[in-house]
């Protein structure tokens, strides 16, 4: 791999085209990624079919009553009577297998059910709160991504620095440390005691939506899920991009008198991004779940609050739903990451 970055191609005679292998050298990594996303999806489907089994299986054994979410403070005034009627009207007094053959067979034809615990159609639960825990999941995404890369290759390039002495300690500090102790931790600080932003809901008391409310309150849930994904893509890179200046091409490149800025970011930096994409991908998971406790801590409007509600409360449409939704989002960001790493790296094989 090194020797061809440092080789200078021999010089074709005059008049005669320049080849264009682009095209045709990349496809067959588009083949082989279309083959392997093609063999995941496939695998998906029994994968999120046990998924569900199992989150109808669990719901069932847990010690919670269904109609106690259902009818609130009710429950501990209706009688036996009228508790089997109502059993029998959601359904709720029926074996958990004959209920998900009932969920299973809705959700085929596109009726999502209706969660009890709401008292809406799933469906509308989930588009009123979805959007919002995209955004926040978007945008803290996105800014650890983006710090990861400049922090981390900056405290590659600058082995040693101050940067390097400083950033390496801290995100083996952090990474230790839960995200919901770093959410309390930023609602301590910057919240309560410096008062600079608020700390919970969408806009302020009384105060209607827009996009300068949602932004504000945005930055400390936003910043809190960022930093607490950070360590290990910033760790990825700067180890990733330490290998890479070591390697054959970029000493060529440096010999070849380019300045140490190309060296870096042309040469050393796209190497070094591969495991880095295919890291961002295997993150997913870690991602959801500290999107949920960072949605507590913050009473950010998405999904995490639905997904509480509806496994205290045994909300089994709901609760199945919003367990798939989230199993499929991990699934597909993984096989993104890998689509990624496969077009972008010739060595590696689509096969597995």
């Amino acid at each position: 791999m090194g020797g061809l970055t440092a080789t200078r191609p021999v010089a074709a005679p005059a008049g005669t085209p320049r080849p264009r292998p682009g095209p045709v050298a990349h496809a067959p990594r588009r083949r082989a990624a279309r083959r392997m996303a093609a063999r995941r999806l496939l695998l998906a489907l029994p994968v999120l079919l046990g998924v569900s089994v199992a989150v109808f299986a669990a719901a069932a054994a847990s010690p919670f009553d269904p109609l106690a979410g259902y009818l609130g403070d009710r429950y501990l005034t209706a009688g036996q009577e009228v508790q089997d009627r109502i059993a029998g009207e959601l359904g709720t007094d029926r074996a958990w297998w004959v209920q998900y053959g009932w969920w299973l067979g809705e959700l085929l034809t596109g009726d999502l059910g209706t969660s009890r615990s709401y008292a809406q159609p799933v469906a509308q639960v989930v588009a009123e709160r979805l959007p919002w825990t995209l955004l926040l999941v978007g945008v803290a995404l996105a800014l650890a991504v983006v710090l990861a890369l400049l922090l981390g290759t900056w405290s590659a390039h600058r082995r040693g620095g101050w940067v390097d002495r400083l950033v390496t300690p801290v995100c083996l500090l952090v990474q230790a440390v839960p995200p919901f102790v770093v959410a309390l931790g930023a609602v301590s600080v910057f919240g309560l005691a410096l008062g600079w932003l608020p700390v919970a809901g969408l806009t302020d008391a009384g105060a209607e939506l827009s996009a300068g409310q949602v932004a504000r309150h945005l930055v400390l849930p936003a910043a809190v899920l960022a930093v607490s994904q950070l360590p290990w893509l910033l760790l990825n890179v700067r180890e990733s991009l330490l290998r890479a200046l070591a390697e054959d091409h970029v000493v060529a490149a440096r010999a070849r008198g380019l300045s140490e800025r190309t060296v870096v970011l042309r040469h050393a930096l796209p190497t070094a991004l591969l495991p880095f994409v295919t890291l961002v991908g295997a993150r997913l998971p870690e991602l959801v779940v500290g999107a949920v406790l960072v949605e507590e801590v913050f009473s950010w409007p998405g999904l995490a609050q639905a997904v509480v509600t509806s496994a205290v409360e045994v909300d089994f449409p709901l609760l199945a739903f919003l367990t798939l939704l989230t199993t499929a989002a991990v699934l597909l960001g993984s096989l993104l990451a890998d689509v990624a790493y496969v077009l972008l790296d010739p060595r590696v094989s689509a096969d597995g």
